[in-house]
């Protein structure tokens, strides 16, 4: 099945950790650019939907678009997005005022290697290691059920620490919100 919201959930793992240097944005994108091939393939009634796409070398090439064009397009829609979160007096939600090309590249490259790897483990027509090898020993290592219940809470844990980090920090920090003097 192309894109589900599972593959988020190791993202906001990565942003409590690393926040300002990791784009869950370009993370994001990176997550549907690598599900384009396989939601052809479905549209096209393939018998096989994972293809050079769900390869290692194919997540490094979508890796590297991604992060190249993935940035202006991340960067479009941070300006909405921290305009509300200050308008609704939230601005440490926010995150950074900018989006530099360590964090993009990151959040990229995280995206395609992530979603190789978990696609190896839930479906069976992934060869990660191709053209070298046409094996996939991840396949079935931990049942679907559980892989998704562990991207949940990881999601669930990683939100709540990337929120709590954030509020923790709130005035100490390169996308704190300036208070207006009355």
């Amino acid at each position: 099945m192309p894109f589900t919201p599972f593959h988020l959930g190791p993202a906001f793992g990565i942003k409590a950790v690393a926040d300002e240097h990791f784009s869950l944005l370009t993370f994001g994108l990176a997550q549907i650019a690598m599900d384009i091939e396989p939601l052809v393939r479905l549209l096209r009634g393939d018998a096989v939907l994972h293809g050079f796409t769900h390869t290692y070398a194919g997540a490094a090439l979508i890796g590297a678009v991604v992060a190249v064009f993935g940035r202006p397009v991340a960067l479009h829609l941070l300006g909405p997005w921290r305009r509300a979160a200050m308008s609704e007096g939230v601005g440490w939600l926010a995150g950074p005022r900018t989006l530099g090309w360590a964090p993009a590249v990151a959040g990229a490259f995280a995206g395609t290697f992530s979603h190789v790897a978990l696609d190896s483990i839930m479906h069976a027509d992934v060869r990660p290691f191709a053209p070298l090898s046409a094996s996939n020993g991840f396949f079935g290592i931990v049942p679907v059920g559980s892989l998704h219940l562990l991207c949940v809470a990881a999601g669930v844990l990683g939100a709540a620490g990337l929120i709590g980090r954030r509020y923790a920090v709130r005035g100490r920090t390169n996308y704190r919100v300036r208070r207006r003097r009355a």
